[in-house]
């Protein structure tokens, strides 16, 4: 069985031990190294280097999350790999389950359309810039939709354009002359196809996507469908997904006839008049469309980024997808796989009980303060006690910092995170936004370097050497 050692500090030391203990059945075997820090979080490579004497009788060495430094070098000088664990430790059993499950989010079946709906009313360059934001974002296909009543006089410039910079394009119309001049233009995809206007694949090489001719009428759009299956040509085909309460049930119910009757055709689900016309939180909504997607193996999604609460649907939407099409792939309930998901609520919000908590505020010896979050409330502790409230205002006056406006200002800021923690439950970790999953995009941190003090320390810093340095100490 592999051996495991894990570096720690004093703080997190009795708690580690118990969170491998736990696991059961053992997945390996394991030490836990104190190395002479206090809190795990500080430690950085050169400090496991001038600390941790070679060699290390072990088949890998893990260290904190949040260890900075270089990992690598590490691993050349000992001799045995050395990885980062997860930020906290009591989702240590949860990283190596992950682990042994092979979890692989890189693949993915259903292709994403994003719509720029009024691309007729942009320029060419902001038709371009809106590209990349949405490809950014997750998605595959650009997709132009063109407005009623609105000329597109630019449009073939804006295939091409979007053509130029490597993206795959569709335009989006009920007019045949639109289609046709974006088939002509170079489009990959023209949306859609009545059996109407079917003449137009024989004009264009686009692939078009086939629909009824109205949403209900399922037997016009299997008469297309029969119509291409004949003829070889490659065609997406979209049942039409109607809005609540206007017949979603039933209209799920027919992409299900659909692929009964056509098993190995590629489907085109349009989302948006679900995600865009409920007034709900759309990583949700998304999650289970795409579940819904990945049961009947569609090939491509149409999506929109139009109303303000909708403004993160394609990056919900990559997410959801690779989800998805993992917990079909290993026969699995869509758990575990992923928090990116869970923009408002945490699986596990409070991993430290009030006792947890309470045992690690009687070791610490100094004035700095900690703060952390459980099921009590706001937990803030130093050398001269703990303090715990569900409102942060309620822990100020104990607080002593009403001399010291740059520690007020962070004791603020993180008091007010702990309290939208606790309030919606979500994982709080001090010195740490908090996480919103899908929902905001996060700057990639370097932890090969040292993280720099914040404003309010670097302020406090400055006036204590200000003070302490008299007038003209430069010329003395």
């Amino acid at each position: 069985m592999e051996h495991i050692v894990f570096l720690t500090g004093r703080l997190a030391q009795r708690n580690l031990e118990q969170v491998l203990a736990g696991i059961d059945p053992p997945l390996f075997t394991w030490e836990v190294r104190e190395i002479g820090l206090q809190v795990a979080g500080l430690m950085t490579a050169d400090m496991i280097r001038r600390r941790v004497e070679a060699p290390i009788a072990a088949d890998r060495v893990m260290v904190p999350g949040r260890c900075r430094g270089d990992l690598a070098a590490l691993s050349e000088h000992y001799g045995l790999p050395f990885e980062r664990g997860p930020d906290e430790l009591k989702d240590i059993p949860r990283h190596f389950n992950q682990a042994a499950r092979g979890i692989d989010l890189s693949r993915y079946e259903t292709r994403i359309f994003a719509e720029i709906v009024d691309a007729s009313a942009l320029s060419v360059d902001e038709i371009v810039a809106r590209g990349a934001r949405l490809r950014s974002a997750g998605a595959d296909v650009i997709d132009l939709g063109c407005m009623p009543a609105t000329p597109f006089g630019h449009l073939e410039e804006s295939v091409a354009a979007l053509k130029a910079e490597g993206h795959r394009v569709s335009v989006d119309s009920l007019e045949p002359d639109e289609l046709l001049r974006g088939g002509r233009a170079g489009a990959d995809f023209l949306l859609s196809l009545t059996p109407d206007t079917l003449w137009i694949a024989d004009e264009v090489p686009s692939t078009p996507v086939l629909i009824p001719r109205e949403p209900s009428d399922e037997a016009s759009l299997h008469q297309s469908v029969e119509r291409f299956l004949a003829t070889g040509r490659a065609f997406l085909a979209d049942s039409i997904l109607d809005p609540i309460p206007f017949g979603l049930l039933g209209s799920l119910c027919r992409y299900q006839r659909l692929r009964e009757r056509f098993a190995g055709i590629d489907i085109m689900m349009g989302i948006g008049n679900v995600t865009e016309l409920t007034e709900a939180d759309t990583s949700g909504i998304n999650a289970v469309l795409f579940g819904i997607a990945a049961e009947l193996g569609v090939a491509a999604v149409l999506t929109t980024q139009v109303s303000p609460h909708a403004r993160r649907a394609v990056r919900e939407a990559d997410v959801a997808r690779r989800v998805m099409f993992a917990a079909r792939e290993h026969q699995s309930l869509p758990k575990g796989f992923s928090d990116e998901l869970m923009t408002v609520h945490g699986r596990r919000p409070f991993p430290d009980r009030p006792e947890e908590i309470a045992q690690a505020a009687a070791a610490v010896k100094d004035p700095n303060f900690r703060v952390q979050v459980s099921e009590a409330g706001i937990h803030v502790y130093n050398r001269d006690g703990l303090r715990t409230h569900v409102d942060p205002f309620e822990l100020y006056p104990d607080l002593g910092l009403a001399e010291d406006g740059g520690h007020a200002f962070y004791m603020g800021v993180e008091l007010a995170r702990a309290e939208i923690a606790f309030q919606l439950g979500k994982r709080y970790v001090q010195d740490r936004p908090l996480e919103w999953g899908c929902a905001v995009d996060r700057p990639d941190e370097d932890l090969m370097k040292h993280r720099a003090p914040g404003a309010t320390l670097r302020d406090r810093r400055a006036a204590r050497t200000n003070k302490d340095t008299p007038p003209n100490a430069q010329d003395s």
